[in-house]
């Protein structure tokens, strides 16, 4: 089994950055292929008659396909207790069905000269593989045959829970500034699910066993609770036979609506602290409970997008400008907007202070701009610039297959509709001054916060590093 090159549960798709897509609607799809709106690629969409969906994008500049899957079913549609499921099983599905043995579909795709690997998030999880396009029909058939035929056993199950939770140690437990992000995010919600962490809480990791995956797989893992999209040298009519000979052979199961608990409205600052001997550099951590793209009122998501951009765009942002350029109080700055999601979520700031400035000093310069900014809003130099560069980056995102073909299943298991991404380069060049300064002032105030400082400790008092095997995939 290969190595994972990243962590996705750890990275979910921002909207910010890639949004100017065509994406399928997550209902009411029509039953014949149809062009999507010319606001983005030449996206083809069409549904299945046992309910899944299809999107595809033609890029004909090279002979390769993307291939995903998206689940929509996440971290977050766990049922309490069993924190951990989704990414468990997203693991397990690489251990073999009734037709296929284990580390076969991997081995095929590796033969072909392809890639694979899937990924978790709290809304979502997806399986992609990318191989010339005369193999797609060979990954669509081995993708819809795991999509019910998982074969899982006590010899497979039970040591892949271990590797599990040593990716824990290695990827939490052992990284201060991963615990304290995780604390944070289980600041943030007292109500919804999103308290919990994508991998899970180790104590409940441990209990996680054969029967608990399986009925997982069986309550979620179905063609109706899912969407197929392929990206590159392909047409949508072609697909649409392939899927229709592939997927279209899987029944539909009965797949729960998702019905989460709610957050209520925030009412008190929160603060957390972390010391470790192992942090070499202090960090200031904070992050407010806003809308994502799916529960905004009105333009409120683009409206933070923009806010984000202006405050932590890179070196032109003005948290760099004022706190590490004009007042030589952080060593960096910077800020983000995690709009895709599918409830509430977080826009968030992160700085480091320079040697001599404390975490204190650094929070009131901070707070000072961001009461700045709620109360004059931006000028206009700031607010152009941060809608070129949003435009400019949706722009570059479309250069890329792959990156094309996640933005649009992330989107789809998070319930942003096609008329909303078509539409958001020019939601974004709409955006005024002052709906920026009322959403900073709406949004942005310490009742909504979660505050948290990482700090240097005592050498003694670190924990041991983990010394157990090395983790073969996440």
């Amino acid at each position: 089994m290969r190595a994972r090159r990243d962590a996705p549960w750890n990275r979910p798709v921002n909207v910010r950055r890639l949004a100017m897509v065509a994406i399928l609607a997550a209902a009411g799809a029509a039953a014949a292929v149809s062009p999507a709106p010319a606001a983005g690629p030449d996206v083809a969409q069409f549904e299945l008659a046992n309910g899944m969906k299809v999107m595809v994008i033609p890029d004909h500049r090279t002979p390769v396909v993307t291939h995903m899957v998206w689940y929509q079913v996440g971290s977050a549609d766990e049922q309490p207790g069993k924190s951990g499921i989704a990414h468990f099983l997203e693991h397990l599905m690489f251990k073999g069905t009734e037709k296929n043995a284990p580390g076969v579909f991997s081995a095929e795709v590796a033969r072909l000269g392809g890639q694979e690997n899937a990924f978790t998030s709290t809304d979502y999880t997806a399986y992609f593989q990318r191989v010339a396009k005369d193999h797609l029909k060979k990954v669509m058939a081995f993708e819809a045959d795991r999509m019910t035929g998982l074969v899982l056993t006590d010899e497979v199950v039970l040591p892949e829970r271990d590797v599990v939770l040593e990716e824990r140690r290695m990827r939490t437990d052992n990284d201060p500034s991963a615990r304290l992000g995780e604390a944070m995010q289980a600041a943030t919600y007292v109500n919804h699910p999103y308290q919990h962490p994508i991998i899970g809480w180790e104590h409940e990791i441990k209990q996680l066993n054969r029967e608990d995956a399986l009925a997982f797989y069986r309550r979620y893992y179905a063609p109706n609770n899912a969407v197929l999209v392929v990206a590159g040298d392909v047409e949508p009519a072609q697909v649409k036979a392939l899927a229709e000979e592939t997927y279209g052979k899987v029944a539909r199961a009965d797949t729960p609506k998702r019905n989460r608990p709610q957050e209520p409205e925030p009412q008190v600052h929160r603060r957390l602290s972390l010391s470790d001997a192992r942090v070499a550099q202090p960090v200031l951590q904070r992050s407010y409970l806003v809308p994502s793209y799916r529960t905004a009122k009105g333009n409120e998501a683009d409206v933070l997008d923009v806010l984000a951009q202006i405050l932590g765009g890179g070196q032109t942002g003005r948290l760099y400008r004022t706190l590490v350029v004009e007042k030589g109080l952080a060593a960096g700055a910077g800020a983000w907007y995690q709009g895709t999601a599918y409830d509430e979520t977080r826009f968030g700031f992160s700085a480091s202070p320079r040697p001599g400035v404390t975490l204190e000093q650094l929070e009131a310069a901070l707070d000072e701009v961001i009461a700045k900014i709620a109360a004059e809003g931006p000028d206009e130099l700031e607010l152009a610039r941060a809608k070129t560069r949003l435009t400019a980056d949706a722009i570059y995102a479309r250069d890329n297959q792959a990156t094309l073909a996640r933005i649009y299943g992330a989107a789809w298991a998070t319930g942003v509709s096609v008329d909303q991404v078509n539409a958001w380069p020019d939601a974004v060049k709409g955006v005024t001054a002052e709906e920026v300064k009322a959403a900073a002032a709406r949004y942005l105030v310490l009742r909504r916060a979660v505050t948290g400082y990482l700090t240097p400790a005592p050498q003694a008092d670190a924990k041991p590093e983990s010394k157990g095997p090395a983790e073969k995939r996440s």
